[in-house]
């Protein structure tokens, strides 16, 4: 956890685990990694503008960061530049990405991201709320216990800090985005591409119930504090307190979602 100097605390007054004295550079992440992967069928533009919009809502490449090279999309994607150039200057037109020129251009992450606007959505049914949360809860509950049952190395733990920092810093409209990230990072710790990609793909829908309904200070305020315990969990290879953790958390959000939609 995060004192008011910004220093790592245990939770229950353990000691904290040591973060790196060095700077450290980026983790790979799985979830960009597994959001890359080559699209499939013949809806390429419409698949590689999914995939794109995909790595910015879940926050996997922040307001203000660079996309990878057009180059670079194409091979991953698997698609022509033709299609990744056209998928870019749509979401650019949507507000979501700009282009900059120079020494340290490219194309970059609007900051702020557009707020979406159109019709209110419709009720969601009963069993398709079940669905999509029981799935959260399986996929989630067991990479929090598979990442718990891992030994990080100092980069996997320091990426882990600065997540639940950024979290706990986090601006309300910030806020959803920055939870997905850290989330996300507690899969990649799990090991599995597979895995972070169910979770990448459930998160979206699960985004999109959560913007139907109001941010709640005291939901953050707990919620932040749920967060601490699981980081901690995993960091000090909890694999049972990790899983507990995760589930009483999720418990949380679902039963929002279910008073306010179901």
């Amino acid at each position: 956890m995060a004192s008011a100097g910004g220093e790592a605390t245990g939770i229950g007054g353990e000691t904290p685990v040591a973060l790196a004295s060095e700077p450290l550079e980026p983790l790979e992440s799985l979830a960009h990694e597994a959001l890359s992967r080559p699209v499939r069928g013949g809806n390429a533009f419409e698949e590689t503008l999914a995939r794109l919009l995909q790595l910015i809502r879940l926050g996997i490449v922040g307001p203000g960061e660079a996309l990878a090279p057009e180059r670079e999309l194409a091979a991953r994607f698997e698609v022509s530049r033709d299609t990744v150039r056209e998928a870019i200057r749509s979401l650019a037109d949507a507000g979501y990405l700009e282009s900059r020129r120079g020494r340290y251009g490219g194309t970059f992450v609007c900051d702020p991201l557009p707020v979406a606007v159109g019709e209110p959505a419709p009720a969601v049914a009963a069993a398709d709320l079940d669905d999509i949360l029981t799935l959260r809860s399986v996929l989630e509950v067991g990479a929090a216990r598979a990442a718990a049952g891992r030994a990080l190395t100092a980069l996997e733990r320091e990426s882990l800090h600065v997540r639940l920092r950024e979290l706990a810093a986090a601006d309300p409209a910030d806020y959803r985005r920055l939870d997905s990230r850290l989330h996300l990072t507690i899969a990649e710790l799990s090991g599995s591409p597979s895995l972070v990609s169910l979770i990448a793909e459930n998160r979206m829908v699960v985004n999109g119930l959560l913007d139907r309904i109001p941010l709640l200070a005291p939901n953050i305020a707990h919620s932040d504090e749920q967060h601490e315990q699981i980081v901690w969990a995993v960091l000090v290879g909890d694999a049972d307190r990790a899983a507990t953790a995760m589930a009483e958390h999720l418990e949380g959000s679902q039963s929002l979602l279910r008073a306010f939609l179901a």
